[in-house]
């Protein structure tokens, strides 16, 4: 399938309602809104396009750009590739869904995420968090430095509450995750989760809410999820 073809299937899947609710989360026009479950027969018959799916990233459109990464050959993207994506990604959705899920299966991964942490800027540290929390949640705890880990948690522990907000919930996540995903340090990441209490987001709202990683694993505890690994982490 070329460009013309997917954008006009994509069009025909998308749906006012689900359009109104990207929107709210931060997407604007152009974007059709079609739900991710609609477009996986598409993507059974495309199965991975990298050149297709940088043509469908450079549209702007919101499902186009989803769309791209479903199809996207990861370990053929460079770290300039992600680079040109990231600063792209105008909205957390597809900084911490498109770019962080799409690094994350690559061998560049942890590198990366870590220059963007370390930029200061907001949706790239987002997604730096975000794609630890994907690497984690899927990869073997071998994979990982205990040690690196261990400083990263002490990083959000010092820096989360004077964070930009879209970083405070990666970091939030991150730490979550850390306990329930990365079984050497499950204890030190519920002592980090428990100092840092509850991260209060929208304030600009009528009504803030507060993040509450510690309550979050806890609930992971009583469930009996600790040490999950999901199988995939595209759909």
């Amino acid at each position: 399938m070329n460009l013309e073809e997917v954008m006009q299937e994509l069009e025909a899947l998308g749906k006012e309602r689900t359009k109104k609710i990207y929107m709210s989360n931060g997407a604007h026009e152009p974007l059709f809104g079609v739900a991710t479950g609609a477009m996986k027969p598409i993507a059974r018959k495309i199965k991975k396009d990298q050149a297709l799916a940088e043509q469908l990233y450079a549209t702007g459109n919101y499902d186009a750009m989803y769309f791209a990464g479903v199809i996207a050959d990861p370990k053929a993207m460079t770290e300039a590739d992600f680079d040109r994506w990231i600063e792209d990604a105008y909205f957390y959705m597809i900084s911490d869904f498109i770019v962080a899920v799409t690094l994350s299966e690559t061998d560049i991964a942890q590198q990366v995420a870590d220059r963007w942490i370390a930029s200061g800027e907001e949706l790239k540290m987002s997604a730096g968090w975000s794609c630890y929390c994907w690497l984690l949640g899927n990869r073997p705890d071998a994979e990982f430095s205990e040690d690196k880990l261990s400083g990263m948690l002490e990083n959000v522990q010092a820096m989360i509450h004077q964070s930009p907000e879209r970083t405070q919930y990666s970091m939030s996540n991150f730490v979550y995750t850390v306990a329930v995903s990365y079984v050497p340090l499950h204890d030190k990441a519920v002592e980090r989760a428990k100092a840092i209490g509850p991260v209060e987001v929208q304030k600009d709202k009528p009504k803030s809410k507060f993040l509450n990683a510690s309550d979050n694993i806890q609930n992971a505890v009583d469930k009996n999820r600790i040490g999950f690994k999901r199988k995939y982490v595209r759909c």
